[in-house]
């Protein structure tokens, strides 16, 4: 890019909110909408709904992120690799609240650390794609975007994107939050249940017998918080969050509010720099996507002078950058630069979707030159999309052991680096479907047609997210989970 046309495209950005700048810049991965009119008119209707999540939880957020930065913390981030309007049922949303509630009680333990919960849910309703088109037999149709795009049957008319779609989305998500909200604070997330739903699991699995210890471990230190009269009713709800993909800029920018700006009186608080910073209580005047708590940039839409970097780096919500194999460290810097200038722990995560056969050789470098200057971010292993390969029957699956390995890498990248490994974000479903092949109770490749219902990529089930929980707890306490 020419450097006259960057030096126009700041000044327009200058000039506009943060929900409009990013509208100056190259937007990848967007869908070919074929009617302006019928876009605008539900993205301007959407302008006017109320906000799925609030700037508090945003905010509340970014200090636990900054927790895991410090490495006084763990990330847990888990849910579908796209979720459907079809599925968003209680069931569904129920299985998934389950199983990261089970995962992360586990890792909690196994810690003594906290676990930042994030669903990957309540939008992770769009998907980047590797071509504009799919041909199945000759016929050549556009791909499956998401359902906030087009729909999954491959038909002319069910890939045409429509933008109503957007706003069923919005509607799916706020169904989704409401009841995520009522089952963390009713109840539903009581540890002693919890703890129950896992005993029950090493029951049943196969690979049971090895997790035993750490489960009667858990069970015993709620018996002792019992006998010592603890009032363990604060243990009957979860803080819990909700995140997904930044990727259809027109839904983010139409949920983008400002807080109001506080009036700067005589007295109020000042950094030691020439901005202003008015009691929190008042207002801050700073933007927030409404859409999600903590939102990511993919690996395909993160170019530096891309509209996503452009619009992420004018909101204030933590957001984290998906890492590919290729990625260099002058382009982690840049970002860096782009979208944390003031080095503010919680701002930023860095989630490394290396593969198991380069994470590494990859996450080091990377590791030691944020490190260098002075950034503290959080590392995140995404141990899936980098391990992807297809079986004999077509299917596009994941095997168990080098999920497990890309993620034994990273914990050991940071151990040897004396660094914080921060957590894991993964595509998981609590429902018993075949798409990942392994793990305790094993899904072999011939079991893969039985139960595979992704909407895209392959998910880890309930049995197989549990077992990487616990093996995930072995490398934590130093037992490496081989």
């Amino acid at each position: 890019m020419k450097a006259s046309a960057r030096a126009s495209k700041r000044e327009i950005a200058a000039k506009n909110p943060a929900a409009e700048s990013w509208r100056a810049f190259p937007a990848r991965q967007q869908p070919d909408w074929p009617d302006p009119r019928a876009l605008r008119a539900v993205t301007d209707d959407l302008a006017t709904a109320p906000p799925l999540v609030f700037a508090a939880e945003c905010d509340q957020l970014r200090r636990r992120m900054a927790a895991v930065a410090r490495g006084e913390a763990i990330l847990l981030q888990g849910g579908d690799c796209a979720e459907t309007f079809e599925r968003a049922t209680a069931d569904a949303i129920r299985g998934k609240l389950q199983t990261l509630l089970q995962m992360a009680v586990v890792l909690t333990h196994a810690t003594a650390l906290p676990v930042v919960k994030v669903g990957r849910m309540a939008g992770q309703y769009a998907k980047p794609r590797s071509s504009a088109v799919e041909e199945r037999a000759g016929v050549v149709l556009p791909s499956y975007r998401g359902d906030a795009v087009n729909a999954l049957e491959f038909t002319e008319a069910a890939r045409v994107p429509d933008p109503r779609r957007l706003r069923a989305m919005y509607e799916a998500s706020a169904r989704t939050l409401n009841l995520v909200r009522a089952l963390t604070t009713g109840g539903f997330a009581d540890l002693r249940q919890v703890h129950a739903w896992n005993e029950g699991f090493v029951a049943a699995s196969g690979a049971g017998e090895r997790y035993a210890q750490l489960a009667d471990e858990i069970g015993r230190s709620l018996d002792f918080m019992r006998a010592c009269g603890v009032d363990t009713r604060e243990l009957a709800t979860a803080e819990f969050f909700v995140g997904h993909e930044g990727l259809l800029l027109d839904y983010e920018a139409a949920l983008t509010r400002t807080e109001p700006a506080a009036r700067t009186e005589p007295g109020t608080r000042t950094d030691p720099g020439t901005r202003t910073d008015p009691d929190p209580d008042l207002g801050t005047g700073r933007a927030y996507a409404t859409s999600g708590h903590l939102l990511w940039i993919g690996e395909r839409t993160r170019d530096l002078d891309g509209a996503h970097v452009e619009y992420f780096s004018r909101v204030a919500n933590p957001i984290a950058v998906k890492l590919g194999p290729t990625t260099s460290p002058d382009t982690v810097l840049a970002l860096l630069d782009r979208l944390d200038p003031d080095r503010e722990p919680g701002r930023l995560t860095f989630v490394v979707r290396a593969g198991a056969d380069r994470v590494r050789d990859l996450l080091p470098t990377l590791v030691e030159k944020v490190n260098a200057e002075g950034a503290l971010v959080a590392w995140v292993s995404d141990p899936m999309h980098g391990n992807t390969t297809t079986a004999p029957s077509g299917h596009k699956t994941r095997r168990f052991d080098t999920v497990l390995d890309e993620v034994r890498g990273f914990v050991e990248v940071h151990q040897e680096l004396g660094t914080h490994p921060g957590g894991i974000h993964v595509e998981l479903t609590g429902d018993d479907v075949t798409e990942c092949v392994g793990g305790g109770n094993a899904v072999l490749e011939e079991d893969l047609p039985h139960r595979y219902e992704t909407a895209c990529d392959p998910r880890l089930n309930r049995a197989q997210s549990l077992d990487l929980a616990f093996l995930l707890a072995e490398m934590y306490r130093g037992r490496g989970g081989s």
